[in-house]
């Protein structure tokens, strides 16, 4: 692999963005009209059940940044970094297949079997599609899941804010402009460039002035909160954007974090480009056999799991069956809306592969090894020494030496491109901290559109007992779900028990991505798609075999040696939960193929069994 090493970080990214277009103009259009059949002339939810709350028609651009806003979190930020250890190779091929076959698809089939569904939960169309059981089953473990996934989401986004004035400051700022964009786009017709524009512009200003205010120490001192604070105040945060109108603040904030998003990702493509940085970590490292201080495991199968979001991702299904097909206008937007996002996921992924592995091998592993275990990884492998990290670290001024998690190498990795951009140089400590702050508005707003989704599943389970609970316009069932569900995530965050969890959200999350795929695909046979079919049910057994091979390496070479038996039993229960729903899936199928199709649906499509909507 030698001659891997010591790639120009401007050929992954042509490459990647080349075998994006293509998969686009290609693949999409080919799983939107052949494997889905999108029909314009469909109504879709947010036309049928209009309310003004939950089921509004969106702009498809809104509605973009929205849906990406929700999906991209700490996934394809994080995960790309850990998986640095391996070498840039396994991670750059992981990212540019699966998002192609597997993420793209999933987050298409998804949102397609939802939008069809009245824009109900992921739960709510197994039960339909396979039966009220499996849908019984199905609930708890995607209710379990996004409480551990919300609780993760939380601390790593405290992290991120945790002494960062300026950070704090800036995403509290968003929240205002959110609300103002959207009662502009609300009370004034075709008003969406004229409410972008306004929030572009009051974001700048939020960022720029964010920066100098906080040269002052008094108002420094004002945004400088505990971590207590903080997680009480994202959970109130999650609580208001589960309630208030879509349209009112998770919608405008979501799409105005996007610009943010979007922009940042831009001008590091940007700093690739100007500055031609070359790959220093080699292209695979002698860590793909496990034993590694970042990730422990080898690089198969853990490969698939640290790298989720980036690739494909369980807590897509959750937004794709919760928020999204609920504003969904045309039903063709779904090629641009679930496929499009996810490419976009995917290249924000490789970008934060690019900027953690263009750092020397040395600085990287200084960065995320524990520092009780940094002397002895160092004596084992003498070659990996810290280059320039004392620099970084008198630069930025602060320590970075044992700060695991990806966050913090992410950070330093962008500031050093950034730092190396002509005329923009020597502002070492201001990109970090905009690094950090970019960080921690990427993971919030899959915080909120998470938690509103989990008050959608919430209210449904209830509904089962309590039929009251259906009427999504009841505020005591609104209330009552989403003051239940944001206390779960939230007390965990609070009490800080989230940290020994953290390891099950790469497990917890592809068993669900896995659901998402095995399910939908049910619908895919029932409607006479069975060849195509095969588009989702390939990907969707393989991430099923492939987590639960590190569910199994990880309970048994992981867990149980350190004694964690917590972790044991929850990594046990979400597995046994989601093999009950694939073996009920697959029993579903088979009786499926053995039948005619000869029923005409609503849609006018000939298909095997007529399903309640």
């Amino acid at each position: 692999m030698g001659f891997l090493n010591g790639v120009n970080a401007l050929t992954l990214v042509f490459a990647a963005l080349l075998v994006f277009a293509i998969a686009y103009r290609y693949y999409g259009v080919f799983m939107a009209a052949k494997v889905l059949r999108l029909n314009a002339k469909n109504v879709t939810p947010a036309i049928e059940f209009a309310d003004g709350k939950d089921y509004v028609a969106t702009n498809k651009n809104v509605l973009f940044g929205h849906h990406f806003a929700a999906i991209a979190a700490a996934g394809p930020l994080v995960g790309p970094v850990l998986a640095a250890q391996f070498g840039y190779l396994p991670g750059a091929l992981w990212i540019l297949i699966g998002c192609v076959l597997a993420g793209g698809v999933h987050d298409m089939v998804v949102l397609f079997a939802s939008v069809r569904h009245k824009g109900e939960s992921l739960a709510t169309i197994a039960s339909k599609e396979i039966g009220k059981g499996t849908g019984l089953i199905a609930g708890f473990a995607i209710l379990f899941i996004l409480i551990l996934t919300l609780a993760g989401l939380s601390l790593a986004c405290i992290s991120a804010m945790h002494e960062a004035s300026w950070s704090l400051f800036t995403v509290i700022a968003t929240m205002p402009i959110a609300i103002i964009m959207g009662l502009i786009m609300r009370f004034r017709k075709n008003s969406v460039i004229l409410a972008s524009i306004i929030g572009g512009i009051l974001l700048f200003a939020g960022i720029a002035g964010g920066h100098e205010l906080m040269q002052f120490k008094e108002i420094s001192n004002l945004f400088h909160w505990r971590i207590e604070t903080i997680s009480i105040a994202i959970t109130v945060y999650g609580f208001l954007a589960s309630v208030l109108p879509v349209w009112l603040l998770l919608v405008p904030r979501d799409y105005l974090s996007t610009y943010l998003k979007i922009g940042t990702i831009l001008m590091l493509t940007i700093g690739v480009i100007f500055i031609h940085p070359t790959l220093q970590m080699p292209a695979i490292t002698e860590l793909v056999h496990g034993g590694g201080p970042v990730i422990g495991g080898p690089v198969l199968p853990f490969i698939f799991i640290v790298i989720a979001c980036g690739a494909i991702s369980g807590f897509h299904a959750v937004i794709a069956t919760g928020t999204t097909p609920k504003m969904l206008t045309n039903e063709r937007e779904i090629l641009f809306v679930g496929y499009g996002a996810m490419l976009v996921e995917g290249f924000v992924a490789l970008m934060a592969l690019i900027a953690a592995c263009t750092l020397a091998p040395g600085d990287y592993f200084a960065i995320n090894t524990p520092k009780e275990m940094y002397e002895a990884f160092v004596a084992a492998n003498p070659n990996l020494h810290p280059v320039d990290l004392d620099y970084f670290v008198e630069k930025i001024g602060v320590d970075l030496y044992g700060r695991t998690g990806g966050a913090v190498s992410l950070a330093v990795g962008m500031a050093h491109i950034f730092n190396k951009i002509p005329f923009i140089d020597d502002l070492m400590t201001y990109w970090y901290n905009f690094a950090v702050m970019f960080e921690a508005v990427f993971i919030l707003t899959a915080i909120d559109a998470g938690t509103r989704v989990g008050r959608f599943f919430l209210q449904e389970m209830l509904g089962n007992v309590i039929p009251k609970f259906n009427d999504k316009s009841w505020i005591p069932g609104i209330v009552i779900s989403s003051l239940t569900f944001t206390f779960s995530w939230g007390y965990l965050v609070y009490t800080g028990n989230v940290s020994s969890i953290w390891p099950l959200f790469g497990i917890s999350n592809q068993l669900l991505a896995a659901c998402g795929l095995i399910v939908c695909t049910t619908m895919l046979i029932r409607i006479n798609r069975k060849k195509y079919a095969l588009c989702s049910a390939i990907p969707g057994v393989f991430m099923a075999i492939i987590t639960f091979w590190a569910g199994y390496e990880q309970i048994k070479y992981m867990y149980l040696p350190q004694k964690q038996y917590l972790l044991t039993f929850l990594a046990s229960l979400a597995i046994v939960l989601m093999l009950v729903v694939f073996v009920n899936t697959f029993k579903r199928w088979y009786h499926l193929l053995k039948l005619k199709a000869d029923k005409t649906d609503q849609y006018g499509e000939t298909v095997k069994e007529l399903a309640e909507r």
